[in-house]
């Protein structure tokens, strides 16, 4: 080999450059349009410092820095002590500390900002396309507040650190930290989701109840983030059964609770972040609500996250939709740039499509919790929580797999971070209620509610006559509705959440969406000529839409 070929090798031609350098928020139309929508221009602008920083070079080295040295179970000191620690990469801090600085854990909670929760949620959205596992204890974080102010003394001692902007790692006693971050165990190993079969115990300590301090002794299959300084548990109480329970890492004496971190999971994806069986044997608790309540207390931090899942999975989304749609535009192949072969462009608008209306779905959620006071909105996000948790974190698989492929083999090399994504793609579908549970929570609402079929109604019908096929679909949607007898209604339960999240985000699209992505939603998924393979739509501004959705540098 002469020299002058060993040179030519260290260039790289017809290679798409790394898509590192743009704003992920501002590059973003679909979300920065939703965030001037639901809230002002001010809260977009106070977003462009995340924005820039989710899209660097840096940011995206260590997200994969955190994914490559996954954390490691410490359960003994050097000593022979026993200390249940998890140690994880400084790419893992580096993530966490730009989150909580940004006000992406419980701090809207305590904001006077009438956009805050909206603003939180672009914030999220935006900063879990850096690395989504991170995303998990800043999302129970955030999740704990509302379900904490059934005690007001306990939501008094943990909220202001909750809700801190500084991050403070350590497992050191409450009133010695500047921030603190919560977790959540509820499920067990007999049980899954099925709760009500949880067999860990509560004890009055004591026996005395009223002091509402328990010790528990049992166990949790699933709880992430064991480092956390706080998890809200459930275990049955002898006279009244399920209840919740705050549980502190550390005690307010300074000395370390009796958990044991088993082991932790050795997950599909979701690799950077810690998940861990826990054992409990006169472990000390605080009750939170009342005895016998505990799935209804807990509740209120599983619709938090539940929002997190929907907007998680649109970030995933998002993320690989841009490096889909980067990719095509420098790519060249059979004589011309990818981008411009009517088939691929075809690939991406849809694509494209998928991950817009996700977008609006996910923030039109967090204006219902920015808007909680109001009946309309308390009852909407009571119905579209599930409904978007089942369809959007349903969609993101195929989605994912699909934006994989159109970088062909260099998509399935880890060096693209295209295969991260597809390992996280099923995650949020499964955590906080799998696809059949949140069917079966749509069912739920509408049986017992009849509110919530009012403000669904409402809301997709402020969009009729904006398109005809919109309007043909909420009146078959109604039909469904009415022809589903009560012995019928679990069997389609999947396929009446489905069409009713795809009625909704299509509502969304047509009166507030770009029109040529509101065009092809509604030609597609609530059209008759779409078989569901991504790069199958007939017609509509393509190049439209596929010029909005690709990022641009600076």
């Amino acid at each position: 080999m002469t020299s002058s070929s060993r040179a030519g090798d260290r260039v790289a031609l017809n290679q798409a450059p790394p898509l590192a350098g743009h704003n992920v928020v501002t590059s973003d139309l679909a979300l920065a349009e939703a965030v001037v929508r639901h809230a002002s221009a001010e809260t977009l602008d106070s977003l462009v410092a995340l924005g820039f920083e989710a899209g660097s070079e840096e940011a995206r080295e260590q997200g994969r820095l955190a994914n490559r040295h996954s954390p490691e179970l410490r359960p003994y000191s050097r000593y022979g002590e026993r200390i249940d620690e998890v140690d994880f990469h400084p790419s893992w801090h580096w993530l966490m500390e730009r989150a909580v600085g940004h006000g992406l854990a419980a701090t809207p909670w305590e904001s006077d900002d009438p956009h805050a929760h909206v603003r939180r949620a672009a914030g999220f959205f935006a900063w879990s396309q850096t690395e989504p596992g991170h995303g998990c204890p800043i999302s129970m974080t955030y999740a704990a507040v509302p379900a904490l102010r059934a005690d007001d003394a306990l939501a008094k001692e943990w909220t202001p650190l909750l809700a801190s902007t500084t991050y403070d790692p350590g497992l050191r006693p409450i009133s010695q930290k500047l921030g603190a971050l919560a977790g959540m165990g509820m499920t067990e190993k007999q049980g899954g989701s099925d709760v009500r079969a949880n067999v860990t115990t509560a004890t009055p300590l004591a026996g005395d109840a009223d002091s509402g301090v328990y010790t528990l002794r049992g166990h949790k299959w699933f709880t992430s983030a064991p480092m956390n300084d706080m998890f809200l548990v459930l275990a049955q109480t002898a006279d009244a059964g399920v209840t919740c329970f705050v549980l502190p890492r550390v005690l307010p004496d300074g000395s370390r609770n009796t958990l044991d971190v088993v082991r932790l999971k050795d997950k599909l994806g979701n690799r950077s972040n810690a998940s861990a069986e826990l054992e409990f044997d006169q472990t000390l608790a605080w009750r939170l609500g009342d005895e016998g309540r505990g799935v209804r207390t807990i509740i209120e931090m599983v619709a938090a996250t539940r929002l997190d899942c929907v907007l998680g999975s649109a970030s995933l989304m998002r993320r690989a939709v841009a490096e889909a749609s980067w990719h095509v535009a420098h790519r060249s192949a059979f004589g011309g740039l990818l981008a411009d072969k009517p088939l691929m462009r075809n690939v991406i608008a849809d694509l494209a499509v998928e991950s817009e209306a996700a977008t609006a779905l996910a923030l039109r959620l967090a204006t219902a919790v920015d808007r909680r006071h109001d009946a309309h909105e308390a009852a909407l996000r009571r119905i579209a929580l599930p409904l978007a948790k089942f369809w959007v974190c349903k969609r993101t698989p195929a989605l994912t797999a699909e934006a994989l492929e159109c970088l062909g083999g260099n998509g399935y090399v880890e060096e693209s971070g295209m295969p991260l994504l597809y390992r996280e793609a099923p995650v949020n579908s499964v955590w906080e209620g799998s696809g059949n549970i949140n069917a079966l929570d749509v069912l739920r609402a509408l049986s017992r509610e009849p509110e919530v079929l009012d403000a669904y109604l409402t809301e997709v019908g402020r969009a009729r006559g904006g398109d005809a096929r919109l309007d043909a679909a909420i009146a078959d949607l109604l039909q469904l509705l009415g022809s589903l007898t009560p012995e019928l209604m679990e069997v389609n339960a999947r396929r009446l959440a489905g069409r009713m999240a795809a009625v909704l985000q299509g509502a969304l699209l047509v009166r507030h969406g770009a029109p040529e992505v509101a065009d092809l939603f509604c030609a597609s998924r609530l059209g008759t000529s779409y078989d569901g393979t991504f790069g199958s739509l007939a017609g509509g501004d393509l190049a439209a839409v596929v010029a909005r959705t690709t990022p641009t540098l600076g």
